[in-house]
């Protein structure tokens, strides 16, 4: 859908830069389809540093629509936005808060969905996406594995229950967060939640599912498609002085954010030794 008049503001605060160029890509393709919506991205990590940055991201948190605060961990950090993000909550289309601490993760307000309510149901299935402490019992895989069952499982259930999918959903897009996927997610908000002089954009974007990614795999600048799964992918040099393996965070792979491992991957080549650059999922986390 090309839609004109119904601009929206996607604001995303996360902990650092890596998503930058996802981020700016996937604004570029929202603006195409929606003319004047943006997605901006605020790093936490910018603001002791430069109270300039801390106040521009506060003001768009105040003029948000869509508002995704995502990997707060940090007391500075939560307290620098808490006040104005609880002060844009409940008059923003959309809040979600996913992969931060407590704080931050409970002024999520999807549709009927208010996690500062009493949601017992919600609370059980966060603490086993959290996983045990026994590593015998829990694993990234698995918690992956539960992440993408539970919104087919919440499909068919009506009422509220489609509102806490879609912050399943989100998750879902986040932890592959490409920049076709940061696009969709920011779609998939808009189309569900989208209100005021946007609502005529609720239901009518048929926003994509989220891009499957594999969890483990091999990165290198060099492959066709930057992914694959399978080590024979790469060439290999029988002769080399030697073979490194180099383990690399999922999350710069897929947001394209990998100067610095192409970097130390083509001075390790230079040397005349074979790289293996794998990732995974769960070292992100």
């Amino acid at each position: 859908m090309h839609a004109e008049g119904h601009p929206v503001r996607v604001v995303l605060i996360t902990l650092d830069h890596h998503l930058e160029r996802a981020v700016s890509t996937a604004s570029a393709q929202l603006a195409k389809r929606l003319p004047g919506s943006s997605i901006v991205l605020h790093a936490a990590s910018d603001w002791a540093a430069s109270p300039e940055l801390l106040a521009a991201c506060r003001e768009d948190i105040a003029r948000g629509d869509i508002i995704i605060a995502t990997m707060l961990f940090m007391e500075p950090h939560i307290e620098a936005v808490r006040d104005a993000l609880e002060a844009r909550r409940d008059s923003c289309d959309a809040m979600v808060g996913c992969m931060s601490a407590g704080e931050i993760i409970r002024l999520t307000k999807l549709g009927r969905f208010d996690m500062t309510a009493r949601e017992t149901g919600m609370i059980a299935m966060l603490k086993k996406l959290r996983g045990s402490s026994d590593k015998s019992k829990s694993s990234g895989a698995h918690q992956i594995a539960l992440l993408k069952r539970i919104p087919r499982i919440l499909r068919f259930v009506p009422g509220k229950a489609q509102d806490v999918r879609a912050y399943f959903m989100a998750m879902q897009y986040w932890l592959a967060a490409s920049d076709d996927n940061i696009l969709a997610l920011a779609v998939y908000l808009i189309d569900r939640y989208a209100q005021g002089d946007r609502k005529a954009l609720k239901g009518a974007l048929a926003p994509a599912p989220p891009v499957d990614y594999p969890e483990t795999g091999i990165y290198h600048p060099d492959l066709p498609e930057r992914i694959e799964t399978d080590v024979r992918a790469l060439s290999l040099d029988p002769k080399a002085r030697g073979t490194v393996g180099l383990v690399l965070m999922r999350s710069y792979v897929l947001s394209r954010d990998t100067g610095h491992y192409d970097g130390a991957i083509r001075a390790l080549e230079a040397q005349g030794l074979n790289v293996v650059p794998v990732f995974a999922t769960g070292l992100d986390a």
